[in-house]
Parts: structure tokens; C-alpha cells; sequence
């Protein structure tokens, strides 16, 4: 039997506000829990990205493996997609020296072409049904890829383009207000709003995270990054708890 031919239930949690909002706290926690083993540990970017590359990589592999929609499975492997994504982009932007700008844009470049190739395997970029494990590892490459742009595109908007944490939040904020009343009035195909508010959500989750523990003179706060990890993920538990997951649709497939 080969993985085209392995059928299986949705394997993904249905896109409602209750997904969005652990989303958020998911990336946050990837964002400070990446500074935390590069930096605080003096891991540097490229072990660090290589034991949480590892990690992400057993989890990954338990997901796709797995015939029924996990939420604990699902978030843990989302988590470990950020994190590891952190410690990548900050290897290629700062320890390769391919700067915020150069970072984001092949970033964005390997995203796009995720999904184009995504779209000309299967016919399709829709996440609504994960239903078969071709299409899951498309999916999961495209969520690596977009976890890593993240952090690369987040830094951009804070350092390069001069918003600062607090200001980058605020956009990446207004955006996701913007493509959810787009996906209210349904006036944009709802495949490309749940990408968009996919990939979009990470920057956000990015600056939130180092507004929380980057240095007061850098624009951040300071705060512990252990703490800030241990506060947000049991947040993400009470959020998992308070509004259960359930596999679902994400709209409408693409043509």
C-alpha cells in the first residue's frame, strides 16, 4: 500500500476563532522558546536548529503516521514547527548573513513554491481535509516554511522597516482583523484567506513574543524567557481545554 492510496480521517483542526487564538500562543511560544535554547542556553542557531529540527521531525512523523486528528499531537508538532523555525531564520538571516530583508524574500520564495507544487501534484492547496499522507506532508512543508518566514519576515517589520515590536504587532494584528472580515463578507476565496491568516499569524506571534523578552533598550521588556514560555503554554492548555478541537473543514477547495 503506498501513501497515495492510505485513506484517513481529517487530520486537522477546523480553522474557528479557538484555533487562531491557540495559533497565536503556539507561535509566541516558538518565537521566545527559539531565544531561549539558542540564546540563553549558548546553543547557537545552528544546533539549536538542528535538536529542534530533530524534534519537530520525530513529531512530524508520529502525525502523519496517525489515522485519526490528535489536538495534543497536532499542536506539539505546531509548536516544534516554530520554534525550530525561529533558530533557522535567525541562522539564515544572521549567522549566514542573508539580513531580514534577503531572509524574508527567500522565505516567501520557498513558501510559494511550496504550495505551487502542492497545487500541481494534487490539483489542490486546501487544508480543509487532510485525509491521506501525500497531502499531509504537503501541508507540513508548507507550515515549515511559513514558521520560519515568520520570524525572518516579524524581525524585518520591528528592525528593518523601524515599526518595533509594539508597532509590528499592531499591523500584523489590523491584517488578521482585515482578513477575517474578508472571510466574513466572503468576499476573498476562502482556501487563500486561511493560507494568508496561516502564514500571517506567525509574524505576529513573532513580535509578540520578542516585545516580551528582548532587552528594554532594544524595544522589548525583558521579561524571563522561561517564564514567559511556561505562562503562554499553559495559557495554550487552558485554551485547548476551555475550547475543545475538533477536525473539520477549512472552506472551500481551490480548482
Amino acid at each position: 500500500m503506498t501513501i497515495s492510496d492510505t485513506s484517513f480521517a481529517s487530520k486537522v483542526p477546523a480553522a474557528t476563532a479557538a484555533f487562531w487564538l491557540v495559533k497565536i500562543l503556539a507561535t509566541t511560544v516558538g518565537e521566545v522558546g527559539g531565544n531561549l535554547i539558542s540564546m540563553d542556553w549558548n546553543l547557537g542557531y545552528l544546533e539549536a536548529t538542528a535538536i529542534l529540527g530533530s524534534i519537530f521531525a520525530a513529531l512530524c512523523f508520529v502525525q502523519v503516521r496517525a489515522r485519526k486528528f490528535s489536538p495534543a499531537l497536532y499542536w506539539s508538532a505546531i509548536v516544534a514547527s516554530t520554534t525550530a523555525g525561529t533558530t533557522l531564520a535567525d541562522f539564515a538571516t544572521r549567522s549566514i548573513g542573508l539580513g531580514y530583508s534577503g531572509g524574508s524574500l527567500l522565505l516567501l520564495g520557498l513558501v510559494l513554491v511550496s504550495l505551487a507544487s502542492w497545487k500541481r501534484t494534487l490539483g489542490h492547496i486546501s487544508a480543509d481535509q487532510i485525509t491521506d499522507r501525500k497531502t499531509e506532508l504537503f501541508y507540513w512543508i508548507t507550515i515549515t516554511f511559513s514558521q520560519t518566514l515568520g520570524t525572518a519576515l516579524g524581525d524585518w517589520f520591528a528592525d528593518t522597516a523601524g515599526f518595533g515590536y509594539g508597532g509590528s504587532a499592531i499591523i500584523f494584528g489590523g491584517v488578521m482583523l482585515v482578513l477575517l472580515a474578508l472571510h466574513h463578507w466572503r468576499a476573498v476565496n476562502s482556501v487563500i484567506l486561511f493560507w494568508a491568516a496561516f502564514i500571517l499569524s506567525r509574524p505576529l506571534g513573532a513580535v509578540v513574543g520578542n516585545f516580551f523578552d528582548k532587552p528594554v533598550d532594544h524595544g522589548g521588556l525583558a521579561m524571563s524567557r522561561p517564564m514567559i514560555v511556561l505562562v503562554i503554554s499553559v495559557a495554550m492548555i487552558v485554551a485547548l481545554m476551555v475550547f475543545p478541537q475538533r477536525a473539520g473543514h477549512h472552506g472551500r477547495r481551490l480548482a
